[in-house]
């Protein structure tokens, strides 16, 4: 799938509102070499400003609201829908640049990846992009290393580190947890691709899940984000073709399809002694999902909300 849409430049105007909004969204930006935007290590940051930066991971093609449903006690919820869900969600949103250097780790998310093309991902969808500046939101507690900057500036071929900004966003912060629970349409594309369902037959797309407490800790604040999708995420796709391809994608999409699921996150995590590649892929996914066969207008439902599953996680 071919695009002529730059989500660089799409993201930019988001990018300068946020930084003009900086002080009032409880955020703090430094420009040491690059512009870096703390949303949660020695800032407070907070929910709007998640919704901000969830728009930005989305490249400028999404839109992230807060609403409640009314279900639950966890009622409060994050809602995402994008008519481009194919380049919004994995051109862009996807966590799926490794950065690393000595101590310091983090997978980036948001426009710059597409920018660095190292991921097949960009290779196999077609998807390039020119822009001279860009952004890339990094889920880490700590300022990267200038290794880290100086990587990503060449990486991305810009003219310096003047023409790149990071947004940190700990999984520990408000800020953290709503910019990562709002990628329960995203974990649905990522699923949809991991199935060889053909991704160009993905029209349109809307989630939602809820917003979880923050936690003292990375694992217990990372389980409560899985789980807040594995347990409470719903998403709606539009795609077309035949009717029984749409019906087996629902079938097959839901997080109860996987082997791993049932426990809370952090449980599994533990379990398979922090390695994050033991646990089961296909674990990676709504809860309750709906596909909509464009041509006909049948709809098919899979999965189901598991409301005790989020009380656990969530810690009552």
């Amino acid at each position: 799938m071919n695009s002529r849409i730059s989500i660089n430049a799409l993201t930019q105007p988001l990018v300068t509102q946020l930084l003009k909004d900086a002080e009032k969204l409880h955020l703090i930006v430094e420009k040491p070499h690059c512009t870096i935007i703390d949303a949660g290590i020695n800032a407070i940051g907070g929910i709007q400003a998640g919704l901000r930066i969830a728009e930005i991971c989305l490249g400028g093609l999404g839109h992230v609201n807060l609403s409640n449903s009314g279900q639950g006690t966890w009622s409060w919820q994050i809602q995402v829908n994008t008519s481009n869900p194919v380049l919004a969600c994995l051109g862009s949103q996807y966590a799926g640049w490794s950065l690393s250097h000595e101590k310091f780790y983090a997978l980036g998310s948001g426009a710059g990846r597409i920018l660095a093309q190292k991921e097949p991902l960009f290779n196999e969808l077609g998807l390039t992009d020119n822009a001279t500046n860009t952004t890339l939101v990094l889920e880490v507690d700590k300022i990267p290393p200038q290794e880290i900057i100086d990587k990503i500036v060449q990486d991305c071929h810009l003219p310096s580190a003047e023409a790149l900004t990071l947004i940190l966003t700990p999984t520990r912060s408000l800020a953290g947890c709503v910019q990562i629970v709002a990628r329960v349409l995203e974990v649905a594309m990522h699923k949809v691709h991991t199935l060889h369902f053909p991704l160009e037959r993905v029209i349109d797309g809307m989630g939602s899940a809820p917003l979880p407490p923050p936690a003292k800790d990375f694992v217990t604040a990372m389980g409560r984000t899985n789980d807040a999708i594995l347990f409470g995420g719903q998403v709606q796709l539009f795609v077309t073709g035949d009717d029984s391809d749409a019906k087996q994608l629902a079938e097959q999409l839901p997080s109860s399809a996987s082997r791993d699921y049932g426990r809370p996150f952090a449980e599994i995590f533990k379990d398979y002694k922090y390695d994050f590649f033991q646990i089961d892929p296909l674990l990676f996914s709504p809860a309750k999902v709906t596909i909509t066969a464009l041509e006909s207008g049948r709809s098919f439902h899979a999965g189901q909300i598991d409301l005790q599953g989020l009380a656990k996680s969530f810690g009552e």
